[in-house]
């Protein structure tokens, strides 16, 4: 019983504290948190013997049932000037072997796929600042989460292969109004925790709302990328829009061009572009489906491994039977104008083959709380 005495006055503490102040608020009262988690299936009509589908991001293991993501989140918002708050994202699952950044944690299969501290700076209108590691302010599609996912259960290439997945560093946020908000970013890089030379990578975006449906963003970053290499700047600017049509329809642009330092002989830098387009039909409060189609050109083939134009198009029908519940499909057709995509051996014909193009069916359930 001496043993446990000491546990009486915390106790006592714990049971007062609600009625400490009657107008005050707890500080776990502030405090929330959320989960989300995703599963899936995914099978590759070209039969690839190495079980993996070509070119893709997440999704590539073929005829492959997975545990994608299950996502805890903690969170305090910092709402007004003066304010502070913060974000802590646990994930685990297959996601963090393709998304976990360099330095932190190793890889594996647990990652935090954001910790961040916040605090509005009493400055105008409140100028947010981020310390810490966040996901990157780059293009139209995001990793999925209980605030957030996209409209097709796979990725676009631009997603995957034209911009960066995190951050860590610090960031700056502040509304001129509401239809105009910047954002300022200096960071270690792309996707590592832990800086890998000299040089910091800048980072900034401009949203403009110019009418109640349209938003549109400009984003940009630049940065040496390499390994103890200062030379290898790397450049990309994105540009964002969405158009909220009606209740009915939304459609969505996506495009990036991208620039890096090699180490070529002439000194030439590699580029790579993209551009995406989406289209999302609400036809009832249970039934959407949505559209993408979109071309990737790694016109030097850093991005890839391999100099070609990619395209995709994708076709997601998605059923809502509860508010936390998603249950989506994907058919989609990649190619490309190389034979970089495996084509396994069959009965007819028992060779192995590089071709042009592959047909996937991906099946997801999703839920949050």
């Amino acid at each position: 019983m001496k043993q446990l005495s000491f546990l009486i006055p915390i106790a006592l503490l714990l049971l007062a504290a609600p009625y400490a102040g009657a107008q005050e608020i707890v500080w776990y009262e502030r405090v929330d948190m959320n989960g989300f988690l995703s599963t899936s299936f995914t099978y590759n009509l070209n039969t690839p013997a190495s079980m993996e589908n070509g070119e893709r991001i997440f999704d590539r293991h073929h005829n492959s049932f997975a545990f994608d993501v299950f996502q805890l989140v903690v969170r305090s918002d910092a709402e007004k000037a003066g304010d502070a708050g913060f974000r802590f994202d646990l994930i685990t699952g297959a996601l963090p072997q393709y998304t976990a950044s360099s330095g932190l944690f190793g890889g594996g299969n647990i990652d935090v796929l954001q910790g961040y501290v916040s605090y509005i700076i009493p400055v105008g209108s409140g100028l947010t600042v981020d310390a810490g590691k966040f996901l990157t302010h780059m293009g139209y599609e995001l990793i999925e989460g209980y605030d957030g996912w996209n409209d097709n259960v796979s990725r676009s290439f631009l997603f995957g292969y034209a911009i960066p997945f995190a951050h860590t560093g610090i960031r700056t946020r502040y509304g001129f109004s509401e239809s105009v908000s910047a954002m300022v970013m200096l960071a270690n890089g792309w996707d590592n925790a832990v800086e890998n030379n000299t040089n910091k990578t800048v980072g900034a975006q401009l949203a403009v709302t110019p009418v109640a449906d349209l938003f549109l963003a400009v984003n940009g970053i630049h940065g040496a990328e390499g390994e103890d290499d200062n030379s290898n700047n790397t450049s990309v600017f994105d540009l964002v829009g969405i158009y909220t049509v009606s209740e009915l329809l939304t459609v969505g642009v996506n495009a990036d061009f991208g620039s890096a330092r090699t180490a070529a002989e002439d000194g030439a830098d590699a580029s790579w572009s993209g551009v995406a387009g989406y289209i999302r039909l609400n036809l009832s409060d249970a039934f959407s489906i949505s559209l993408r189609g979109e071309q990737f050109d790694d016109a030097d083939g850093l991005r890839t491994g391999t100099q070609q134009k990619l395209t995709e198009l994708t076709v997601t029908p998605e059923y809502r039977p509860t508010d936390r519940l998603v249950l989506r499909a994907d058919f989609r057709m990649d190619s490309s104008d190389k034979d970089v995509f495996e084509k396994g051996a069959s009965l007819s014909d028992p060779t192995l083959k590089s071709v042009d193009s592959q047909t996937t069916i991906g099946l997801n359930m999703l839920i949050t709380f």
